[in-house]
């Protein structure tokens, strides 16, 4: 993974618009005979990026293009990858296919329907208008198969939140906009909106969001949720709850270290180190313990106070979110670094 460059960040391209570009140039193969030297799309806010030709071959009715993604200087996952579309000629209009490396979908709840290659809303119209608008030029019928593939995206999938979403098989082919902008967190917060979708379809009565890897293997094991009930909310408190306003669930147990939980019982719904920090003089006002208040890290305040601090902490975090959405049940665990329980709040 990249690290985060100094000065201006790179914008880059998402799967989908990599994949329509493809899409556009393998068509232009199909049906006018030549492959472009590289080719221009328009994304749905009107950008007009232009894409070179990674990989290109072509048969009797068929075409076939690569782009190599580039995600600018954000660090995705997918930067580098080969997109690759293949079109083929058929009778049955635009037909979406997954090839080698794209998921299929096995869970509802997700914006498309379980069985479907997993390729969103988004980039099939962004791809169907483009092959409506080539076969206008060429005289055409739209009658195209589309089969993406991602070589090596099976192996990408797994560092994503597919496998928990019931993509399986490979990456999906994403985007709204077309464009990725580095470090925007978008893609973060529309997977946890996804998990409460998957979830809610499966009708889970109990999630968990949790700010890491260590808590929420404390929280799964505590109360034995399966994988789809794991939310991956990260720093992310607000934009996870925000939607779960909207798509109630049950019950959510909120899980974290003493530093981001400390935050959360704050009011902080942004847990991030450069979004929000603890206030020490608040912590020393609320354990009636002066000391606090010149303390470094929640951490050093948890070695002054002792656990009283966690069980507080818990306490007020399970206040901040019982206010921010009244008709769910919550309750907060507090981890220590080994992912032991130092503090729980909630039924």
């Amino acid at each position: 993974m990249r690290g985060k460059p100094t000065g201006e960040l790179r914008r880059g391209w998402t799967t989908g618009a990599c994949a329509t570009a493809a899409t556009k140039a393998a068509l232009m193969r199909l049906w006018g005979g030549a492959f472009p030297d590289d080719v221009t799309i328009t994304l749905p806010k009107g950008e007009t990026p232009i894409f070179p030709l990674a990989l290109t071959d072509a048969g009797p009715g068929w075409a076939q293009v690569g782009i190599t993604k580039d995600a600018g200087d954000d660090p995705d996952v997918t930067h580098g990858a080969l997109i690759v579309v293949r079109v083929a000629e058929s009778s049955g209009g635009i037909v979406f296919e997954a090839g080698e490396g794209v998921g299929t979908v096995t869970k509802p709840g997700l914006p498309l329907a379980v069985g479907d290659a997993a390729i969103n809303p988004v980039p099939r119209q962004m791809i169907s208008d483009v092959v409506h608008e080539l076969a206008q030029q060429h005289d055409c019928a739209p009658d195209i198969i589309v089969e993406i593939s991602v070589p090596g995206g099976q192996e990408l999938a797994l560092k994503t939140w597919n496998p928990r979403l019931g993509i399986v098989g490979g990456l999906s082919i994403l985007g709204t906009t077309g464009v990725v902008r580095p470090f925007s967190c978008a893609a973060w917060i529309a997977s946890i909106h996804r998990g409460v979708d998957v979830a809610r379809a499966d009708g889970l009565t109990h999630v968990a969001g949790c700010t890491g890897a260590t808590s929420e293997k404390t929280v799964q094991a505590l109360y034995d949720l399966p994988d789809h009930a794991m939310l991956d909310m990260g720093d992310f408190a607000g934009g996870m709850l925000k939607y779960l306003v909207k798509n109630p669930i049950q019950r959510v147990t909120v899980g974290g270290g003493i530093g981001k939980m400390t935050k959360l019982a704050q009011g902080a719904m942004d847990l991030h180190s450069a979004r929000s920090q603890v206030d020490f003089a608040g912590l020393a006002a609320m354990m009636d313990d002066p000391r606090l208040a010149d303390a470094n890290t929640a951490l050093e305040a948890l070695n002054m106070a002792g656990p009283a601090l966690a069980q507080r902490v818990a306490e007020k975090a399970l206040a901040q979110l019982q206010r921010f959405a009244e008709q769910i049940t919550f309750d907060v665990v507090v981890i220590d670094r080994s992912g032991a329980i130092i503090g729980q709040a909630g039924p």
